[in-house]
């Protein structure tokens, strides 16, 4: 089930507007994300179910790049239940995608109106709001959905807000959210990349290399993730990481724009 969505893989530093989204595949809860006691199948109303069905099938379109099949799916379910928070959200997520803002933060209100605990929808608004600079309402719904006991996306939650706070000036509170991030899930490669590009602007390259190696040293590598190793080892006048950098950046990524700016030297110093 699309639930909610996080920064495309990678943001870069100077240009945190994403145009990609990917979606977290979840069973939605019948009562919402956030609901105190789970639903079984026998408080699931007749209506309900239908709902449930329709919004499943239109996360599978919408998951497709079929927007408008999906949201068709949509209609239908909040046709048979118009209290239905995750056929809401989904909408939300598809006009999103069509970059209409007007219909996505309507459809994230109607959710929130519905259920206003949950954090799912929380934080897909707090990243609508973020791509407008609506920034000080961004971060209200960013902390809104952080701080739900039962919310299991903090960290996807946390390293939004910080890409966030990166985009409106703000690197100090950018950094303790990604750090909060990345301790919650070292794993997750947008926050290990935006940390590390926030080091380095910062000129804190000892930090800065920490966390870029270990994304390097990870199958999750790609050319920005090995521009930023290299322009970060060359910092540290670390001269055979360089070369070995460059040489993964040539040899798997070499019609990329960061192996052409290694050609022409431009490292930006």
């Amino acid at each position: 089930m699309q639930k909610s969505v996080i920064p495309g893989y990678f943001p870069l530093l100077a240009c945190v507007a994403v145009v990609v989204f990917a979606g977290c595949a979840n069973k939605p809860g019948l009562m919402g994300a956030n609901s105190v006691e789970p639903i079984t199948d026998s408080d699931e109303t007749n209506e309900r179910r239908r709902a449930r069905l329709r919004v499943e099938l239109a996360s599978g379109y919408f998951e497709q790049g079929q927007t408008k099949v999906a949201l068709d799916e949509i209609k239908q379910s909040l046709a048979i239940d118009p209290t239905y928070v995750e056929a809401y959200n989904l909408r939300g997520l598809v006009y999103m995608r069509l970059n209409d803002v007007l219909l996505a933060e309507d459809s994230f209100r109607r959710a929130l109106a519905l259920n206003s605990r949950d954090a799912d929808v929380a934080h897909n608004y707090g990243w609508l709001l973020c791509q407008q600079a609506r920034y000080s309402e961004s971060f209200k719904l960013f902390g809104q959905a952080a701080i739900n006991p039962t919310y299991a996306g903090k960290a996807k939650t946390l390293m939004a807000q910080g890409i966030c706070q990166m985009s409106a000036g703000q690197p100090s509170e950018a950094e303790q959210s990604l750090m909060r991030s990345y301790e919650l899930d070292s794993g997750n490669p947008v926050t290990a990349y935006n940390l590390a590009s926030l080091l380095y602007e910062r000129g804190d390259m000892s930090r800065a290399q920490f966390y870029i190696r270990r994304l390097n040293n990870s199958e999750l590598a790609n050319a920005q993730t090995l521009w930023l190793g290299i322009k970060t080892e060359r910092k540290l006048n670390n001269r055979q990481s360089v070369v070995q950098l460059a040489y993964q950046l040539r040899k798997r990524f070499s019609q990329s724009s960061e192996a052409a700016a290694y050609e022409k030297g431009s490292f930006d110093d």
